[in-house]
């Protein structure tokens, strides 16, 4: 067997993404933690000058504080999306705050916010958040046939649970429209998935599920973006499997 890996998604070249906080520690913060994980990062100081650089500079995501001079995160994207040639308009956004009440939450998810990243926040909590919107590293592989004869130490039990991946894969796909509305469930079956795609060597997927996961415990619900960027793995591992039999 060989390794499968399509094409990239969205990793061609460094991610930017815009920081926007009016206190210093927290844009020091964000800024250094982004930049270990790999991102370009700029920084605005407040909500005129995150707006001002969202509607000339395409970014791949935004992070933006509900508490700024000059306008926060429920101000600022609807009025990105108002700009009809606005270069960040539609782009994966992400609200900060020290403090989430449920109807701030529902709030931002109205105004097209993927998720709320509560103050403090850890490096690993940042990270699978932007994973879930943007997809996680496209350097891994699709199916990795080391790590699978690994996990199982046999070529046949290689093969024959890579069967029954690409079976649920299938299930999956038809169901995720339904699941996505019913997120208790939906983190149960991607708890099992993850265990099979260890097996199987499906490791994009595998951290695919474990950022969906992550973003549906956060935000308690699944964001449609976060979704469709999980499908889009879906398909990847279901095509590598039938190209790989």
């Amino acid at each position: 067997m060989d390794s499968h890996r399509p094409p990239p998604l969205d990793r061609g070249t460094q991610r930017k993404v815009l920081v926007a906080d009016d206190d210093p520690s927290t844009r020091q913060f964000l800024s250094g933690a982004l930049l270990s994980l790999g991102f370009d990062v700029s920084l605005a100081v407040d909500g005129a000058d995150a707006l001002r650089q969202a509607r000339a500079i395409r970014f791949d995501a935004l992070i933006l504080d509900c508490r700024m001079p000059h306008g926060g995160a429920i101000e600022i994207l609807p009025n990105l999306h108002a700009s009809i040639d606005a270069a960040s308009a539609g782009v994966p956004a992400f609200a900060t705050s020290a403090e989430v009440s449920p109807i701030l939450r529902s709030d931002l998810e109205m105004v097209g916010f993927i998720g709320v990243i509560e103050k403090p926040c850890k490096i690993a909590s940042l990270k699978i958040a932007l994973e879930a919107a943007l997809g996680v590293d496209s350097r891994l592989d699709v199916l990795d046939d080391a790590k699978s004869l690994l996990a199982t130490g046999d070529l046949a039990i290689v093969r024959s649970l890579r069967a029954l991946l690409r079976t649920e894969l299938l299930e999956l796909r038809s169901e995720l429209h339904t699941l996505a509305h019913n997120p208790a469930v939906l983190i149960d079956r991607l708890h099992r998935l993850r265990s099979a795609c260890g097996f199987c060597g499906a490791t994009r997927l595998g951290e695919q599920a474990k950022a969906l996961q992550g973003h549906v415990v956060e935000s308690r619900h699944a964001a449609p973006a976060v979704v469709e960027r999980f499908r889009r793995e879906v398909e990847a591992t279901i095509a590598a499997l039938v190209s790989g039999h």
